[in-house]
């Protein structure tokens, strides 16, 4: 594996910042692009990388802060470009604004890109308006649960207008990406880690719809939400951030984190940006710095111990929320990532949703307030 990476600035010449001995932008296969939805839609980046990578497939991504190997970038665009040597890729996409039909998009996987030699598959999709437990459950039974799956949901800093993906062309609303690995010389190694403390009891989800909640046991789910987080209850919904739930779908699950999108005071109920299934079981969660920070070395650490060797690259999806929680120490999660990777290159963006396998399984879910690491190598 051969690998550049691009800071492609608005007000001054582009920037290598990486770019691996004998590298040839033409024997480019796959360039993955990040920038604010502003900056790409001010910029229309597409046909700057087209000449530079002509053969590359381009997926362009809007963000809410970019990730490159030397720091965090804002208002600037990354690009990171991958020959692969000994693999190969293969890309489906879909666009929700025409069909909205989840399913459509997994019969479209299933049909162009399952096959034995399917090794991983990496996800880019709109963040707006997409159900993130949706598109994960319908690639999960495309591919038989038996590839891992690894992606973001696109962000919009944090303005929560509308997000953009591009492949092959300026990125736009409504688009999902879909990108498949093959051959037996790649290696893949995963990590997800939230760093929340759970506190309050554990408690059953009794009236649900999707992504809404309604009630906990015999209670409206906001005012069960309001009494524990007193004061900050005044703040919502922008406190949430700070608050978010643990959720099992059964007694035998692993959990994840699910982040509050909106409440209704009317109804009582909170929508989040994943699904809440009647019957799971619910813990409030609330952000310590520090363990935000530790987690984000956990994950590297567990991604990075998949290999018996260095990976070559690692592609880090943070939530946009963990951004916000840590103000001006979000340096430091990035610190925790670098304090492992040694000469992997790094590239990744905050989005508005992880997708990742869970810890010692295959399987993914969708992940909010987490950070999660997808490292590459070629044997």
């Amino acid at each position: 594996m051969k690998l550049q990476q691009m800071l492609i600035c608005n007000n001054k010449e582009d920037e290598v910042i990486f770019s691996s001995p004998d590298f040839v932008a033409r024997k480019a296969n796959l360039v993955l692009a990040f920038g604010e939805r502003e900056v790409l839609e001010s910029s229309l980046p597409f046909k700057e990388l087209k000449k530079l990578y002509s053969e590359a497939q381009i997926v362009i991504c809007s963000t809410s802060g970019q990730i490159s190997n030397a720091n965090l970038v804002e208002n600037n665009i990354v690009s990171t470009a991958i020959e692969f040597e000994k693999s190969t890729i293969k890309i489906a996409e879909i666009d929700l604004i025409k069909n909205s039909n989840i399913q459509e998009l997994g019969l479209i996987v299933k049909k162009e890109l399952f096959s034995e030699d399917l090794k991983s598959v990496l996800v880019i999709s709109e963040g707006s308006f997409v159900n993130g437990t949706e598109l994960v459950n319908e690639l999960g039974k495309q591919t038989n649960h038996s590839i891992p799956v690894f992606g973001g949901l696109a962000g919009d800093n944090v303005q929560f207008l509308k997000t953009i993906v591009g492949l092959n062309e300026d990125a736009s609303e409504g688009k999902v990406v879909i990108i498949g690995f093959y051959g037996n010389e790649i290696n893949f190694g995963f990590g997800c880690e939230g760093g929340w403390s759970d506190f309050g009891p554990e408690r059953e989800v009794t009236l649900s719809e999707k992504n809404v909640l309604y009630k906990i046991g015999d209670r409206f789910a906001l005012d069960i939400y309001k009494e524990y987080l007193g004061k900050y209850a005044n703040d919502l919904p922008g406190s949430a951030l700070y608050f978010p739930l643990s959720m099992r779908e059964n007694k035998d699950s692993c959990p994840v984190v699910r982040t509050i999108l909106s409440i209704d005071e009317k109804a009582k109920s909170m929508t989040f940006a994943g699904n809440i299934p009647q019957g799971s079981f619910i813990r409030l969660m609330k952000g310590n710095f520090d363990k935000l920070i530790d987690a984000s070395y956990n994950a590297a650490s567990e991604s990075f111990s998949n290999h018996p060797k260095e990976p070559e690259l690692a592609l880090i999806v943070s939530c946009v929320g963990r951004k916000i929680v840590l103000g001006n120490r979000v340096e430091e999660e990035f610190e925790a990532v670098k304090e492992v990777s040694g000469n992997t290159l790094l590239c990744g963006f905050y989005s508005y949703g992880e997708i990742s396998p869970i810890k010692n399984h295959k399987s993914c879910e969708l992940h909010n307030q987490t950070m999660a690491i997808f490292t590459i190598r070629e044997n």
